[in-house]
């Protein structure tokens, strides 16, 4: 006999679990800040109930307001794009030292920039970036755990399903969330630690082929990437280093590893386009020539490209390959959700700037992720080049060649 359908209240109940459980998988007596738009107030209140049911000792909530974002740069003087308070980041530092795991929660409108200067907005963002950079040093060295979640806001849902009347865009984005998170089936943890399985059984043969470099190859892209000295791939659950394992990102189904940063060569164009700082990127085209971007051009965003590549030397480097198969859940969907948590895991990705210390052996040490030839940068922006038609070799130090992924499946 077929399970009836769940309810939209008891879809929404797993998926706040699952963000509890699996996410961050907060442990009794654990400590919770969570972050997230004025509209997701709902879920929050789901949430902390799951984490304090989960035995959690606190439970913190920082609410933003997006619009408040495109007000600043319309009314503010100049110098307030220069400026970062110095108690975000002390905040953050003094949460990490007493054991809170950071949760939030993504839902924005794709355009909500549209039309602003550039300059004011790069301005902004490196000197935000440039602020609280010990807080993500720390948080990308997963030494406290973190996850991110989503939260349908109308200007998102109707940017991805504009044909449709505001309540059902939501309602349909909601769906879309639930399935790809697995917050619609009966037992949705016990299918997480199914598919985490099976991300792992693919980690552990990269990481035993020791791979000197990939080549990923389709339609529009011949790109060779070498691999960092002593990288490690990384995928699904990870442990922070309080030996805690969570998942990053829910959905999650990429496995992803630190390049060389002198080691990338060839061109690559984006199969899907980018939302990044309050705008749409699309077309676009890189060319590497010794790790570094010497050609870029975008048919729609070039102004946000430039300012992207231009926040520091490191923005021009590699620092993630991510491989996705073709027809991932989020694939399956057929949408195009205009937000990287979920478009990063519809199609193997590269991303631009800082690499994951722990994508290194002994990443965490001082100088590792230079020792390893992994990048560094403000910034981390991750944009699609996979297809369905996409194939990657794996190529060791002697030169042999081995089949990863044909036409975008795992093929070894």
């Amino acid at each position: 006999m077929t399970a009836a359908p769940l309810d939209f209240e008891h879809k929404l109940a797993n998926y706040a679990d699952l963000l509890v459980r699996v996410g961050v998988n907060l442990q009794p007596g654990g400590k919770l800040h969570l972050r997230a738009p004025i509209e997701a107030a709902p879920l929050v209140h789901l949430i902390a109930r799951k984490a304090w049911e989960a035995g959690a000792l606190a439970v913190n909530v920082t609410y933003h307001d997006q619009q408040l974002e495109r007000v600043l740069y319309e009314a503010a003087p100049d110098a307030a794009f220069d400026y970062a308070p110095e108690w975000m980041v002390e905040e953050a530092m003094h949460q990490m030292n007493d054991g809170y795991a950071f949760l939030s929660i993504a839902g924005s409108d794709p355009d909500l920039l549209s039309g602003i200067d550039q300059g004011k907005i790069a301005r902004r963002s490196k000197a935000t970036a440039q602020r609280s950079t010990p807080a993500a040093v720390r948080q990308m060295a997963f030494e406290i755990n973190w996850s991110v979640g989503a939260m349908p806001v109308p200007s998102w849902a109707a940017r991805v399903f504009p044909e449709l009347a505001p309540e059902q865009a939501s309602a349909r984005l909601w769906d879309a969330i639930f399935a790809v998170s697995r917050a619609d089936q009966p037992d949705p943890v016990a299918a997480w630690q199914r598919h985490l399985e099976r991300l792992s059984s693919v980690t552990r043969h990269l990481n035993e082929r020791r791979y000197s470099a990939l080549h990923v190859r389709n339609a529009q892209t011949d790109l060779t990437v070498g691999l960092a000295d002593g990288h490690i791939w990384a995928g699904g659950a990870w442990p922070a280093q309080n030996g805690i394992s969570g998942v990053p990102n829910l959905p999650t189904d990429e496995v992803f590893t630190a390049p060389h940063r002198l080691r990338v060569d060839g061109h690559v164009s984006a199969s899907k386009p980018l939302s990044v700082r309050g705008s749409l990127i699309e077309g676009i085209r890189m060319r590497f020539e010794g790790g570094r971007v010497v050609e870029a051009s975008a048919t729609r965003g070039q102004e946000v490209l430039t300012a992207l590549l231009d926040t520091d030397e490191g923005a021009r480097h590699l620092g993630e390959l991510a491989l996705v198969e073709h027809d991932s859940p989020v694939a399956r969907t057929g949408l195009l959700f205009y937000n990287t948590l979920f478009d990063e895991n519809a199609a193997s990705h590269i991303a631009l700037g800082r690499a994951y210390e722990f994508n290194v052996q002994g990443g965490t040490e001082a100088g590792a992720l230079e020792r390893a030839g992994a990048n560094d940068s403000l910034i981390h922006i991750d944009w699609m080049i996979g297809t369905p038609e996409t194939d990657v070799d794996g190529v060791r130090a002697d030169g042999q060649r081995e089949s990863v992924m044909r036409a975008g499946k795992w093929a070894y």
